[in-house]
């Protein structure tokens, strides 16, 4: 099977403005399937922004809402998959839950896959999401099999194991990583790649964003990557917005799961009290 091309939309949009950031995903998957990619991922929460405080509830959607609806028609036109990062709104009445959540949309325009934030970060998420219960979820793509996580999830080793031990190739995730946090992104997610033998991209935000008291709230810091399973990052962009592609090459997958005895020399015995 040939090498897989995808493509990284580095970007903040524009917070609080979910019809032009749908307009971000058209143009970025028209650039993205004209320079031969496959997969589009896009940040989390790319479509409404991520600090928005109280209009996170104003904005979400539900999985099948009419964003999803205009995704689907973007991905289906250019004929490139698309990941891209939304607050989910879940129930009805008082049982109405907001997630940080992510979708998977295929190149003829049908729904793939949905993930919702397992570990939340901060005060922000953890006063305005639900966390989500099920740390994998994946869903087959052009001969890979794809796992999604969003942002913090890749900080805790046990969830991205899981994909590993459940035959993730490519984990997907959508971040909005910031200051000073770099070494996430610089160190952390190579070293995921290279414990668990799969490719990760790691496609975060850039610039400030919302209002803090001395200044912006957040400062999301670029670097997104694709990083391999043989530990070597593959692309890497600057700070500032770029569409970055790279190519996942299921060759190097399979020889580098040979050659590196991780998985096959775990002891799961010994771990029970991690549990």
């Amino acid at each position: 099977m040939p090498s897989s091309r995808i493509a990284l939309l580095q970007s903040s949009g524009r917070p609080g403005d979910t019809v032009r950031n749908l307009e971000y995903v058209a143009g970025a998957a028209r650039e993205a399937a004209a320079g031969g990619a496959a997969l589009l991922v896009c940040p989390e929460m790319f479509l409404t922004g991520y600090a928005i405080g109280a209009d996170v509830s104003r904005l979400a959607e539900p999985a099948d809402g009419p964003s999803a609806e205009a995704v689907a028609r973007i991905a289906d036109e250019y004929g490139i998959a698309v990941l891209y990062g939304y607050p989910e709104r879940a129930g009805d009445g008082e049982g109405t839950r907001v997630h940080n959540a992510a979708r998977l949309i295929g190149p003829d325009g049908s729904s793939l896959a949905d993930y919702r934030k397992t570990h939340l970060y901060g005060g922000f998420e953890q006063e305005w999401f639900t966390p989500g219960d099920t740390p994998v979820v994946q869903a087959d793509l052009g001969g890979l099999r794809i796992g999604i996580m969003i942002c913090y999830d890749v900080e805790f080793p046990e969830n991205v194991r899981a994909h590993a031990l459940a035959g993730t190739d490519l984990l997907l995730v959508p971040t909005a990583q910031m200051h000073p946090f770099e070494f996430v992104a610089e160190s952390v997610v190579p070293v995921r790649a290279f414990e668990n033998q799969m490719y990760v991209a790691y496609v975060n935000r850039t610039g400030p964003e919302g209002e803090g008291e001395t200044g912006p709230a957040f400062e999301f810091v670029g670097l997104s990557c694709l990083a391999g399973p043989d530990g070597i990052t593959r692309a890497r962009a600057g700070r500032g917005e770029e569409l970055l592609f790279g190519d996942v090459d299921p060759e190097l997958l399979r020889a580098s799961r040979a050659a590196n005895p991780y998985l096959r020399d775990r002891r799961p015995g010994l771990y029970g009290s991690l549990g």
